[in-house]
């Protein structure tokens, strides 16, 4: 059904749809899209031609293979332009007005059959299929920033949506080059349900001054070699964004698990996001850093030295893989969907659920027991973790 295709739209040209639109169109594709007005149309025209550019400058393609991708593409003001589309993305901003409004246009302007698909990292698909008179065809297919560069794409399936819908986005995510992970409509559905807390339960710890933001990075790239530490990482996904995660993970599940740490609230409602802003944990374009709170206490020595029987990369990592484990075993995904989530969305040369295997989980329920002995957070080990420690005991 996919070598069918030949017109797909995509609906935001900021720079996740910019770069959606290339994507598409390096594949092959034929591309129109279309933003509010000339003025965002020209932004994204320009994020387009600056990535393609990078691109061809680095030798990734050709000067002719830029100027055939470029070709394909068509920049628009009129939705009504997307009339004989075979595939649509909506890249627009997480507010459900917005969303509405789109869905409903594109419900009256596209062709019966025509899949629309939602970029959505914070909604619900199901929701934003109701606004439709086709929720069959709808699904989500969250990307990640920047989209030309990461692999992961997450294919999100609502009660509504047709089995041979989830199919044929799945085929798409491939034919442009990317590796799909099924997963249905829960929220953050799986890479942010567990990338965001675990950046959550960072900022917290240096909230309560238990260590310094160069202790929490280093503990999480020094215990698990990931690309880059949790606060690092906040400040390049941005602040805002982290706590809207968590504010939706508080909506749909009110647990403690999910509260979002006051500090992360405080420094979005003063503007430090981040990279974005120039400001956030670090400092970026002579901007200043939040306020270094030097760790203090006996809690923060006894965790640096290890006396209370884990250390800070325990701290940071045990919750984490918790987590993972106890989404497989909520049977939301399998322990090879999450773990490709997490190499291919996140960077990481290994996935949660083969760090916890490896780890084990009578080790990861001791730390998750010990923790909450110290009064730290309330941490239970997942049914999955518990299970684990009693076979490996």
């Amino acid at each position: 059904m996919v070598q069918e295709f030949n017109k797909v739209g995509v609906v935001g040209l900021g720079t996740m749809g910019a770069g959606i639109a290339e994507v598409f169109a390096r594949a092959g594709f034929s591309v129109t899209g279309v933003e509010i007005d000339t003025d965002a149309v020209e932004r994204g025209r320009g994020h387009i031609a600056a990535s393609l550019g990078r691109a061809r400058d680095k030798g990734k393609i050709t000067p002719e293979e830029h100027d055939t991708i470029l070709g394909r593409i068509v920049l628009t003001t009129d939705r009504e332009d997307l009339g004989d589309a075979d595939f649509v993305v909506e890249a627009v901003p997480e507010r459900p007005d917005i969303k509405r409004d789109v869905f409903a246009d594109l419900d009256r302007i596209c062709p019966p059959g025509t899949i629309l698909a939602t970029n959505t990292s914070s909604l619900s698909v199901t929701e934003i299929a109701a606004l439709t008179d086709r929720p069959g065809l709808v699904v989500g297919l969250h990307f990640f920033n920047p989209a030309p560069v990461m692999k992961l794409v997450e294919v999100v399936s609502t009660p509504s949506t047709d089995p041979g819908t989830a199919a044929v986005a799945e085929e798409v995510a491939k034919r442009i080059g990317k590796t799909p992970v099924s997963v249905g409509d829960r929220a953050g559905f799986v890479a942010n349900a567990l990338l965001v807390p675990y950046i959550n339960d960072a900022v917290s710890l240096y909230e309560r001054r238990l260590a310094s933001r160069e202790e929490i990075d280093a503990a999480a790239t020094g215990g698990a070699g990931l690309p880059m530490g949790p606060l690092t990482l906040a400040d390049l996904v941005g602040l805002d964004v982290c706590l809207a995660v968590m504010d939706v993970l508080w909506e749909e599940f009110r647990t403690p698990r999910y509260a979002a740490a006051p500090l992360l609230r405080r420094m979005v409602a003063a503007g430090m996001l981040g990279r974005k802003s120039g400001r956030g944990f670090y400092a970026y374009g002579g901007q200043a850093p939040a306020a270094e709170e030097h760790p203090s206490g006996p809690v923060a020595e006894s965790v640096r030295d290890g006396s209370l029987g884990f250390g800070l990369a325990d701290l940071l990592l045990a919750p984490h893989m918790d987590d993972a484990l106890r989404m497989v075993g909520d049977g939301y995904a399998s322990a090879v969907d999450v773990d490709t989530a997490m190499r291919f969305g996140c960077g990481y040369p290994k996935g949660p659920v083969e760090l916890a295997e490896e780890r084990g989980g009578a080790e990861v329920a001791r730390v998750l027991r010990a923790v909450a002995d110290a009064g730290l957070a309330p941490y239970a080990p997942s049914p999955l973790t518990a299970k684990a420690a009693r076979e490996n005991a």
